[in-house]
């Protein structure tokens, strides 16, 4: 039993809620869930389709960008989410999408 069990099962159902709500399409976007104790976070593994994520598919990361625990490859965000938690003590959790709902052009 992984001592980030419940870690990684927090950030499997924030990630499993991003299509439930539409706010993602194919495997675009991530949530990742913050253990400050511990200075680690749970993120989603690059590529993995949300209907097939469960939370031993997570993976731990250290605030300087290290995998502590997964067998799969981090989110191509996960750089991105280790600064923004270690330069923002009060960040509990991260979410990037793509969302459907925008628009870029003129009008």
């Amino acid at each position: 039993m992984s001592q980030f069990q419940d870690l990684k099962r927090a950030c499997c159902e924030a990630n499993l809620q991003l299509p439930q709500l539409g706010l993602v399409l194919f495997t675009f976007g991530n949530a990742s869930v913050v253990d400050r104790a511990n200075q680690v976070f749970a993120i989603k593994p690059s590529g993995v389709a949300y209907a097939a994520l469960r939370p031993e598919d997570m993976v731990v990361v250290d605030f300087d960008n290290r995998v502590v625990e997964g067998e799969k490859r981090p989110s191509s965000d996960t750089k991105t989410h280790a600064v923004l938690y270690r330069e923002w003590a009060h960040v509990g959790g991260i979410v990037h999408t793509h969302s459907t709902h925008s628009y870029y052009g003129q009008s």
